[in-house]
């Protein structure tokens, strides 16, 4: 027996054979070719197709992980559209007349070395990547071979070096354990996208482990703990056969759940809705008893379209899922665009560090004809459910008086040209910079509700960017200085009459759910997947 350790990224005992991934390597030759406009035309058609998988990948995605996690293969598509990348390789086509196939590895290669060259800047770096793995896919296709080798019929624990996220969600879930890697950050968009969809793996068990692996091998993988046991002797592999037991035991029960409510032993109701990224996931959040929609991320509508989406579309859609919760809450977050989210059509330009940029509401407010567009769908919409309007990256008193006048202003409108909207829409901000969680008793009087995006919160506040995979060990999600953050938020909500809820990855570790219990916070919302467990926490919380 082998034992292995590298980070689990989700809980779940699987036991099976071993399957290796190969991916096919991609060997490109220079080639001298005459014909330049049918090299040109041979690359375009390569491009369409690789445009096509994308759009099956992301489909793929958006059911599965939902549309936050799905946004990684439109920034693909979006990279393989780009002016300057195409215009790189029809000049290297055109000036050295050689095969695409050659010009696409140099261009990918150069865009990937300028993004890579740009010092202390994760998200340009992470794009390196990304521009590789395009202009792979369009090697492929323009040589018309195939990406990955498929997996045995029986279910298999995948064994690789690293995973990209389109080859996470490509894998057939009937045919896979579990996945292990050699490298990885629990932060990448692979871990995040296998948390999602509920399949035990483990990232970063080190070079060693491929070499000491093969086809086969029989292996227990503990997601909860990060270990691999190849060959296992008999007393670890019926010490996990048990501990397996118990996970799906445990599992069944939750399944109990559906229907009850969320409640303390001592009696203390919370909500718990559900995050979701579009109405394709209304679904999901059913399925899984949701109390509502604690963050419907309207930024879809804007990341899928070629141009600024109509007031018709967006309430249209809003409309939608309004009337699919039947009346129960449904808290809409206007557009988050910018920073790792962005859109052509919006001409937001480069910024040296987009994280503290011009991005979601710094746009609305000085772009006020977008977010007019968007309050007049929404309160257009609010007569159809229980809609509450959430703004993001609120760091002022002044941005929340502006935002309430503008929606005053719209109402305005609205009255006059004889539109109905309700009058018992909720209006409340995120806490997600240390600024607004510092002076929420000045802002707690001002709205309905705080919900605590955790995420941006962690990152702004410990100075860590969670993508970055060197800065993992300092980006520490329960460190005092959060919890103290969200504590003070909590307090001055209740102090002043606004409710507060979570809407951030930490919502759903149920580590921390006595925690926020304790501190008062009134609404977790969670990944649809993750409601009952955070409901069977709840219930057996005593805060007496």
């Amino acid at each position: 027996m082998v034992r292995y350790v590298g980070k689990g990224v989700y809980g779940a005992v699987a036991i099976g054979k071993i399957s290796v991934f190969q991916r096919e390597e991609i060997s490109v030759k220079r080639i001298h070719v005459e014909d330049v406009e049918a090299e040109k035309e041979k690359v375009n058609l390569a491009k369409e197709k690789s445009l096509a998988q994308l759009q099956e990948i992301y489909d793929k995605a958006l059911k599965e992980v939902g549309e936050a996690n799905a946004q990684i293969f439109k920034t693909h598509m979006t990279m393989l559209e780009d002016e300057d990348y195409n215009e790189s390789i029809e000049n290297i086509i055109e000036t050295q007349k050689v095969n695409g196939e050659y010009a696409i590895a140099v261009t990918g290669d150069n865009f990937a070395a300028m993004f890579a060259a740009i010092e202390d800047n994760a998200y340009m770096q992470e794009r390196a990547t990304d521009v590789k793995d395009i202009s792979n896919r369009l090697i492929r296709n323009l040589s018309q071979s195939s990406s990955l080798e498929g997996t045995e019929n029986d279910k298999v624990i995948i064994c690789a070096d690293d995973l990209a996220p389109s080859e996470t969600v490509s894998l057939d879930k009937e045919k896979v354990l579990a996945f292990v890697t050699a490298h990885g950050s629990s932060n990448s968009h692979t871990a995040i996208l296998a948390r999602n969809m509920n399949i035990p793996a483990i990232i970063g068990v080190g070079e060693e482990f491929l070499s000491g692996i093969e086809d086969g091998d029989y292996a227990i993988v503990d997601g909860f703990t990060g270990e691999v046991f190849v060959n296992p002797d008999q007393e670890t592999t019926e010490r996990l056969q048990e501990k397996q037991r118990q996970d799906l035991e445990k599992k069944k029960l939750l399944l109990d759940l559906k229907g009850k409510e969320n409640i303390t032993l001592d009696g203390t109701q919370i909500n718990v809705y559900a995050n979701i990224g579009s109405v394709d996931n209304i679904g999901a959040v059913l399925l899984n008893d949701a109390g509502g929609i604690g963050l419907f991320r309207s930024e879809f509508l804007y990341l899928e379209s070629k141009d600024y989406p109509t007031e018709e579309e967006q309430f249209a859609a809003y409309k939608k899922v309004l009337e699919s919760m039947a009346g129960k809450k449904v808290i809409i977050r206007t557009l988050d665009i910018g920073a790792d989210k962005q859109v052509d059509y919006f001409g937001l330009g480069k910024e040296d560090n987009p994280a503290l940029g011009y991005r979601a509401i710094r746009i609305c407010l000085t772009r006020p004809e977008i977010f007019k567009t968007q309050l007049r769908a929404l309160y257009r919409a609010s007569v159809y459910g229980k809609l509450g309007i959430m703004f993001p990256m609120i760091t002022s008193v002044s941005e929340v008086e502006k935002i309430k006048e503008t929606c005053e202003q719209v109402k305005q409108e609205l009255k006059e040209q004889g539109l109905s909207y309700s009058e018992d829409v909720e209006l409340g901000i995120m806490i997600e910079t240390p600024a607004a969680a510092v002076i929420s008793d000045r802002l707690a009087p001002l709205v309905d509700f705080f919900s605590v995006g955790t995420n941006d919160l962690t990152q702004y506040t410990l100075a860590c960017d969670r993508q970055n995979p060197n800065l993992e060990s300092f980006c520490d999600t329960h460190h005092e200085a959060i919890l103290r953050l969200i504590e003070m938020a909590a307090t001055n909500a209740h102090k002043y009459g606004a409710w507060i809820g979570i809407c951030g990855e930490l919502a759903a570790d149920v580590t921390l759910t006595e925690t926020f219990l304790r501190m008062g916070i009134d609404e977790l919302s969670v990944s649809p997947g993750f409601v009952l467990k955070v409901r069977n926490q709840i219930r057996n919380i005593d805060l007496s």
